[in-house]
């Protein structure tokens, strides 16, 4: 089990953080269960995208605190368990900080390894597609969170 999760995407603008959201919201008030997000090459400082913000709010969720930040190696290392979104950050995480390789894996792990496509500066359907694979994926992810 895990208490420590941490989504990662690019720019922690659009996927990284309606992940974090909505696993949050699965997990309620489970005691001693953290969970972030960050970017790989993050808009720091930013507020989540527009469109993704719209999504969650349609959803019941409040996306209004989140604000990008970096994914340093020091903020991979405290996480109990990395999630990120494609195949290219594995790769990109494994070679420029190895010792989190062994506790990173793809969101969509058990949902045949699949990857979310990036939605920035797209349309809203791209969104709704993306909404829609994060929300399935993290309910395959809920039951190993502590």
């Amino acid at each position: 089990m895990f208490s420590k999760l941490l989504f990662v995407c690019v720019g922690n603008i659009c996927r990284s953080p309606t992940a974090e959201i909505l696993m949050r919201a699965r997990l309620g008030d489970r005691p001693g269960v953290e969970v972030a997000s960050a970017g790989l090459q993050a808009l720091v400082g930013r507020p989540i995208d527009p469109t993704a913000a719209g999504l969650l709010r349609e959803g019941g969720h409040d996306p209004d605190a989140h604000r990008a930040r970096q994914a340093t190696p020091s903020v991979l290392a405290a996480a109990d368990l990395v999630l990120v979104m494609e195949q290219a950050h594995l790769t990109r995480i494994a070679r420029e900080v190895p010792q989190v390789s062994g506790k990173t894996f793809l969101l969509g792990k058990w949902r045949g390894g699949r990857e979310v496509p990036d939605p920035y500066r797209q349309h809203r359907e791209a969104f709704e597609h993306v909404y829609r694979l994060i929300d399935d994926c993290v309910d395959a992810w809920a039951p190993y969170i502590r």
